[in-house]
């Protein structure tokens, strides 16, 4: 069976190079004003998926500009549906005030990464998606508690994996306090990607070989080279005979 990968990219956080990577990528996942963003963004990002036939998504974070959501925030049970509910909410309104409709969810920043491991918000990020709408997708790191919560309410699920981050031993990303926990070599992030796709592997920091289900690939729009790393592998993947579309 031919190979096939969505390709999705962090977007709406306002870098000023979001439309020129609409070409390459499948999937967009838009900030919903807390991480980043604004109402302003939010709408002119849905535009932009329209005009590209780019699947929107909504990427909840915490609220905490100051930090671009990439520290991690204690907080309540009730506290994590209603702030991870009312996000997904606006992301799904703008959508469909604009003719179009919401996709998936993905988690951003550290509300991403301690779901990957804690059940417990695993499973309140899973109970509010299928909440709202039954029909998302729930993008998670492949093999994390996320996906595990989401088939365990029977929501359909993308296993996501990074093209340009690298990973510890037991398949979490390298957090970003450390050295080389965001890859910036061109190669590097071609060949990590297509290890990913073709083969189901990935090299840790520490040497071992991680297997991943790579049903999507993340490219940080918020990165120096995210044009760059969208068109080369949006273009090796082709070339490889892979198809590149939304799930």
């Amino acid at each position: 069976m031919p190979l096939k990968i969505d390709l999705n990219c962090d977007m709406g956080e306002g870098m000023m190079h979001d439309k020129a990577i609409m070409s390459f990528i499948s999937s967009a996942n838009i900030a919903c004003g807390y991480h980043a963003g604004n109402d302003e963004i939010i709408r002119e990002s849905i535009r932009y998926c329209g005009e590209y036939k780019v699947a929107i998504g909504a990427h909840p974070g915490f609220d905490d500009q100051l930090n671009f959501g990439r520290i991690e925030i204690q907080i309540s049970p009730e506290e994590l549906y209603t702030l991870f509910s009312r996000q997904v909410r606006i992301i799904k309104e703008a959508a469909e005030n604009a003719g179009l409709f919401l996709h998936h969810v993905k988690p951003h920043g550290a509300l991403y990464n301690m779901a990957a491991r804690d059940k417990i918000y695993a499973a309140i990020l899973a109970k509010a998606t299928k909440d709202i709408d039954p029909g998302l997708i729930l993008y998670g790191l492949s093999g994390s508690e996320m996906i595990h919560a989401a088939k365990a309410l029977q929501l359909r699920t993308a296993s996501e994996v990074f093209a340009d981050r690298s990973y510890e031993a037991d398949g979490s990303l390298t957090p970003r306090s450390k050295k080389d926990a965001v890859l910036t070599d061109e190669q590097t992030v071609l060949a990590q990607a297509l290890q990913m796709v073709e083969d189901g592997l990935v090299k840790s920091t520490t040497g071992e070989m991680i297997s991943v289900k790579a049903d999507t690939i993340c490219i940080h729009g918020d990165t120096l080279h995210a044009v760059e790393f969208a068109n080369i592998i949006f273009k090796h993947l082709r070339k490889n005979g892979i198809t590149i579309e939304t799930i």
